[in-house]
């Protein structure tokens, strides 16, 4: 199961990637537009937008790939741990697979 974040801070994307994996997700994250970001997404399980710190054209591009998959989209003002985490958290809760998940308790 995957994730893919747009926007956040550079600082913490490893901080980032870490909350994923403890929910049993990798993630992508993508803080700035460097090349085609269309090839780079692919089809996640869950598509996290921080809107503070992310371009209009990026948003835009994701957005659209998302939709183009039948992703589900969060998004979030804050780029901070905690949002990533309660968004994480609502998402694993009506995940398909929460009953065989054991993250969904958490």
């Amino acid at each position: 199961m995957s994730v893919v974040i747009i926007g956040g801070n550079e600082r913490m994307e490893r901080q980032y990637q870490q909350i994923c994996k403890s929910y049993g997700y990798k993630a992508k994250v993508f803080t700035k537009e460097a090349g085609s970001l269309k090839r780079k997404i692919g089809s996640p399980d869950l598509l996290v937008v921080f809107t503070n710190t992310v371009s209009h054209s990026m948003t835009a591009c994701a957005l659209q790939e998302a939709k183009k998959n039948g992703t589900a989209i969060a998004r979030t003002h804050t780029s901070s741990a905690a949002a990533l985490h309660e968004i994480m958290k609502n998402h694993c809760s009506q995940c398909p697979k929460a009953g065989e998940c054991e993250y969904a308790e958490m």
